[in-house]
């Protein structure tokens, strides 16, 4: 059995699959994958649950099965949330001072005293760069002579009744919520290295209910969004233009898509073999691949759409790269970087050991990254000699759900 104190779970609740990964920080302060379980999803829609039941049985199931991987049992868990409700935003905060660490931190405390619906909720504050005196792009301004000192931020909200829906799914089963972390901050933590922040990078984490996205560029968090579209959606689209049960689309899909449209597929069929009541039929091969390419582009356009308006485009020297099981549709790179104007390549997780089947899979990056996470708050809290102030912001989000 493993030391439980060095046990680390990220748990996502996707749409199309539920996922807990399990981790084990050394005495280093290595993190490596030593467990992985997952289920098929049945409560969740377009990354927000809609069956809490359901929901709650499918991710006793995962984690079961991460359990008995790890030989660990599971107390508590990082977990990813999403959805089209959650927001990102920069921000800044501003204080006059002669700068010393408490000037910091009330700098840090003024950009995080946000004007939100009351009905919203603060997941994130991201710290971005200290400005001094207008000079900008200072890292730590602690002792620098200065009549004003400012931050930046990047925050992430979303409506709190539904972050508290997960939350209680997962409470449900005697299960502690460490703290919640927005499923494309966790995959951009898996995926990129330090030098990869520092040159500019997108991740794009494609999932079955909703496609999350993240830009990196000079070692810090520019800009997240989210789109409530994703996989499910295909299918859809290849239902309903083929003329095919659900079903059937997405076995279409798996067997036979291709995210690129070229010439050696004119004029070639597949058969769908006859099923329960139905009879079988010829699917024009073109046609399934262009309504699945149109759909996948849409997405891409939408995405280099936001962050051109950003002008974050042109900072991103690292490329792109893709995750989640959108990531697995054939020649998605290529159309991706028709979209893109950039390199393009599916993200494997870095500077983490452990389950090879785990790391090399990515639909598997955010559950890792929120292992990541949590491995760095670990870390925070152990510097701070307590759990200091993400108990606190916990506890604030979750006292509704612990009755």
């Amino acid at each position: 059995m493993f030391d439980q104190s060095s046990v680390i779970v990220g748990l996502e609740v996707g749409t199309s699959k539920v996922c807990a990964v399990v981790g084990e920080v050394n005495d280093d302060g290595a993190l490596s994958i030593i467990g992985v379980g997952q289920a098929r999803s049945r409560g969740v829609r377009k990354g927000e649950m809609v069956d809490s039941a359901l929901a709650a049985e499918d991710v006793r199931n995962a984690v079961v099965e991460a359990e008995q991987m790890a030989d660990v049992e599971v107390r508590s868990v990082y977990l990813g949330v999403t959805g089209g409700h959650l927001r990102g935003f920069n921000n800044r905060g501003v204080h006059p001072v002669v700068i010393s660490e408490e000037d910091v931190q009330d700098v840090i405390k003024n950009a995080k005293a946000i004007n939100l619906p009351a009905e919203n909720h603060v997941v994130h504050v991201i710290r971005q760069h200290f400005r001094v005196d207008g000079q900008d792009g200072i890292q730590n301004p602690v002792g620098m002579l200065g009549a004003k000192v400012e931050v930046d931020v990047h925050v992430i909200h979303g409506n709190f009744n539904r972050l508290q829906n997960p939350i209680r799914a997962v409470k449900s089963l005697q299960l502690e919520v460490e703290d919640i972390v927005f499923n494309g901050l966790a995959s951009s933590l898996a995926l990129l290295s330090n030098e990869q922040k520092e040159l500019g990078a997108l991740v794009i984490d494609m999932g079955g209910g909703t496609t999350e996205y993240v830009v990196c560029a000079d070692g810090i968090v520019k800009h997240t969004g989210l789109l409530a579209v994703g996989g499910d959606h295909v299918s859809n689209d290849l239902a309903y233009g083929l003329k095919i049960p659900l079903s059937r689309a997405e076995q279409l899909k798996t067997e036979h898509g291709s995210a690129f449209v070229d010439d050696s597929v004119k004029g070639r069929s597949v058969t769908l073999a006859h099923g329960s009541g139905l009879a079988e039929r010829s699917i024009n091969l073109e046609h399934l691949r262009r309504i699945l390419s149109l759909r996948v582009e849409e997405i891409f356009e939408l995405i280099a759409r936001e962050i051109g308006r950003t002008g974050l485009l042109d900072y991103l020297r690292g490329g792109v790269f893709l995750c989640g099981g959108g990531a697995r549709i054939p020649e998605i790179q290529k159309l991706a970087g028709k979209v893109f104007g950039l390199p393009v390549s599916t993200g494997k997780t870095n500077s983490i050991s452990g389950l090879k089947s785990a790391l090399d899979q990515p639909e598997f990056a955010t559950a890792i990254g929120l292992v990541k996470f949590g491995s760095f708050q670990k870390r925070k809290r152990a510097g701070r000699g307590g759990l200091g102030g993400i108990r606190s912001k916990v506890s604030r989000l979750f006292r509704a759900v612990k009755n």
